[in-house]
């Protein structure tokens, strides 16, 4: 942290003077460190406060007679390599949701390319009102880290989820994330992401619900700690990582072949992808027409492509995802040990709120002769992190 620029952008509400003591965190912590606030922040705490404690001006508004830079916003965007939002109100997710950008704070923070951290603070009911889940939705699918708050007494005077957590833990929090861990140096990271896709006829297929989100995070979080990746993923909507070697595949079967091609070269392997059960006997060649009577289709069974390489591994470090339902754990484990996997990552589809298309995931992490880790809720960036840390315990 003592080589980093960190800007820490304070939005209105009572949590502002909790923001003192993480501004002084990350100066002790030797950060170079500029404060931006909103006119309803100053309201709480004056702009003097955190002029003393970073020993820079503070940023308030457009005002050319109290910033020093022509283009203000854009020389503190620049200067950036750390943007905070803290205590972030439900207005600022909104208003970094949507891109607008109508104070000195919302046009910074559109400008700012550098990684941003954003900490939640508001009454439980804009918390868990739909709009304000949909924001953050947004914010997480475009890789900004947000913290989930805390619960416990609120300003209103009853207790309830929506408090800004404790300076100390927000600044470990950001630490860790910010950390530039280049622990898997050297390593051949293989990732599977994605569904697979069996071609019924020229426009109909068997697929299913996978967003890829999960491969995805791996792949990036691999590069980011210095891996050597390849991605092997299924159709999706997602953006191709950066750093990351990248191979599209349709079907099950070309899954398996490409898998089956890099896998004697890799080190650490993961089949996060979502490969469908079944492929049609018979493609038709073209589109089956319609004529009022019900159709059958002859499904074959498709490889088991984890199994495969669970049977062929020579020293690689062999990851599998389940997807269960019902008896998560005993179905997990047999799976484990069925396909000679290293870690299984275990994950509860039958919830709504995590796994496919969420931004969001809970697993459990099983291992041979281990009591099972759960990862809490959390955003499939910071699982993905958690996977790698415990991928390296398996080292």
């Amino acid at each position: 942290m003592s080589t980093k620029h960190v800007v820490i952008y304070i939005t209105g509400g009572i949590a502002v003077y909790k923001a003192a003591q993480l501004v002084r965190e990350f100066v002790k912590a030797g950060a170079q460190v500029k404060v931006a606030m909103t006119d309803a922040a100053q309201t709480f705490v004056s702009p003097q406060t955190f002029a003393v404690l970073t020993k820079n001006p503070v940023y308030t508004d457009f005002s050319a007679n109290q910033q020093r830079e022509f283009v203000s916003h854009i020389e503190l965007a620049d200067w950036t390599d750390i943007a905070v939002v803290v205590p972030a109100t439900a207005n600022i997710i909104a208003k970094m949701a949507l891109g607008i950008a109508d104070t000195f704070v919302s046009t910074a923070l559109l400008a700012t390319a550098a990684p941003k951290y954003v900490i939640p603070a508001m009454n439980e009911k804009m918390w868990q009102n739909a709009a304000t889940k949909r924001n953050l939705a947004t914010l997480k699918n475009d890789g900004i880290a947000v913290m989930e708050p805390a619960e416990g007494f609120l300003a209103e005077g009853y207790s309830g989820k929506g408090r800004m957590p404790e300076p100390l833990d927000i600044f470990k929090w950001i630490n860790n994330l910010s950390a530039e861990k280049q622990d898997l140096a050297g390593r051949k990271v293989l990732i599977s992401a994605g569904p697979t896709v069996e071609p019924i006829d020229p426009v109909r297929y068997l697929s299913n619900h996978s967003s890829g989100k999960m491969g995805y995070a791996l792949a990036n979080a691999a590069a980011k700690r210095g891996a050597e990746v390849t991605l092997v993923s299924g159709p999706t909507r997602l953006t191709k990582p950066a750093g990351v070697k990248f191979i599209q595949i349709q079907a099950a079967a070309e899954l398996q072949e490409t898998m089956e091609k890099n896998f004697s070269k890799s080190d650490i392997v993961i089949m996060a992808a979502a490969v469908s059960d079944y492929h049609v006997d018979q493609v038709a060649p073209q589109k089956i027409k319609k004529n009022g009577q019900d159709l059958e289709l002859h499904l074959v069974s498709n490889p088991d492509i984890l199994a495969g390489l669970g049977q062929i591994k020579k020293g690689q470090i062999l990851v599998g995802f389940a997807a269960e339902t019902e008896n998560l754990l005993a179905n997990g484990n047999k799976k484990l040990q069925k396909k000679n996997l290293d870690l299984l990552v275990l994950n509860d589809v039958s919830r709504t709120d995590i796994g496919f298309n969420a931004e969001d995931n809970e697993v459990r992490l099983l291992r041979a002769r281990r009591e099972p880790r759960l990862i809490a809720k959390s955003s499939k960036d910071q699982i993905a992190n958690q996977i790698f840390d415990e991928i390296l315990n398996l080292a």
